[in-house]
């Protein structure tokens, strides 16, 4: 991500940065065997050990990781909206973004012979693009219609400005679920919250593969109540009436179960392969799956005590109203700014990954029938206690 340092710590975490601390540690704390590849040193307890990033080759540098995010109109004053600048005569996209990441900015914005670098921020949030050929129709750093406009480039900075992440300092007086069918989401919504929220989110279970990417709280004990919510797929009377409160997230069973299948045959960022979707195993698991998509949302219905419900599709399409939303029904504020940096890095590193699956269809007419079944109870029940019913997508097809 254009840092000039990488370090490497408890033999399986990684950092980034371009300083260096004022003193270093004795070689030998760094004792703790890299988890990927035995007989190498990834640092140590409270210990890194630190890697120089060596320089690309001048040729493998151009558009190293440079996303184009769009033609936008210019703020009214770019020097008091964007932090560094620069003008350069025939200045390109790569030298821009180049000098913005080494500023440390995740946007490059170019209008004519002008860089400049920072974040999303309510001056300039990205969410009004404009035509493409206001600026001029070129992706380079061309004039751009009498300097209203001005492109803009993603760099392979990371915005920090939301990454700071701890545990409650408190105990939480209002113990909440964030509560979803496997495949749902879920860990997509813990990644919005915690970057929205600072703090960590725990979790009923523990999987070491997403402690290790930076939910610190899967290893908290569940009920420890240090951490802002809890994720749960449970659906019973007793475990849900544990809780105070629940977000329930809610996706479209059709994609919901297609997720959850390919988590359980690739793992959270891969793909079943067409034999897995060929096997007895598809037809065994939407016939036992379906029927547990309908009976978490009407269990956390009928047991909760109070619910917001949120649709997964609706966060996706929606993403800072939606966040918002949840934010405040787990009791907390946040800036603007806060959340213009969480939908910045929305993704997180959890999207899977790969060639995306060829579009096909795996459900037959029999289990279409099935789902679609389910799909009207659900809808009924939500709209029976007063909620949005399911959005339309979901509709029988």
């Amino acid at each position: 991500r254009a840092y000039t340092y990488a370090g490497l710590a408890y033999g399986a975490e990684c950092y980034c940065g371009n300083k260096l601390p004022a003193t270093a540690s004795k070689p030998e704390e760094c004792n703790s065997e890299c988890k990927g590849e035995k007989g190498s040193i990834c640092g140590g307890v409270n210990r890194l050990s630190v890697y120089r990033v060596e320089e690309l080759r001048a040729g493998a540098r151009r558009w190293r990781n440079v996303i184009y995010r769009g033609c936008f109109r210019a703020p009214e004053n770019l020097t008091d909206t964007f932090p560094a600048s620069l003008i350069q005569p025939n200045l390109t996209v790569e030298m821009c973004s180049e000098f913005c990441s080494k500023k440390e900015f995740p946007l490059a914005v170019i209008r004519g012979q002008e860089c400049y670098c920072g974040y999303p921020t309510g001056r300039f949030s990205l969410h009004d693009g404009t035509d493409g050929l206001l600026c001029s129709g070129t992706r380079n750093a061309s004039s751009t219609a009498e300097g209203k406009y001005c492109l803009v480039y993603q760099t392979p900075v990371q915005d920090t400005r939301c990454t700071d992440r701890k545990f409650l300092t408190t105990k939480s007086k209002v113990f909440v679920a964030l509560s979803s069918f496997p495949g749902a989401g879920n860990t997509w919504a813990r990644h919005l919250i915690e970057h929205a929220t600072g703090y960590y989110t725990g979790s009923y279970y523990f999987d070491g593969a997403l402690y290790n990417k930076g939910f610190k709280g899967e290893k908290d004990h569940w009920r420890s109540r240090r951490t802002i919510c809890v994720k749960t797929h449970e659906s019973g009377k007793t475990e849900i009436e544990m809780f105070d409160s629940a977000i329930l997230l809610i996706r479209n069973p059709y994609k919901s179960l297609m997720a959850e299948f390919n988590r359980k045959y690739a793992g959270h960022l891969g793909y079943a392969t067409d034999r897995n979707w060929k096997s007895k195993e598809w037809p065994d698991f939407v016939n036992s799956y379906a029927s547990w998509w309908a009976s978490h949302v009407l269990d956390w219905l009928k047991y909760g005590k109070r619910l917001l419900v949120i649709h997964y599709e609706d966060l996706k399409q929606s993403l800072i109203p939606k966040l918002k939303e949840m934010v405040e029904f787990l009791n907390m504020t946040v800036t603007e700014d806060r959340l213009l940096c969480v939908e910045n890095n929305r993704d997180g590193n959890f999207k899977r990954s790969g060639a995306k699956q060829k579009d096909f269809e795996p459900f037959t007419q029999e289990m279409k029938d099935l789902i679609n079944r389910y799909i009207l109870t659900v809808d009924e029940a939500l709209r029976g206690r007063n909620f949005t019913g399911l959005p339309r997508e979901y509709v029988p097809r």
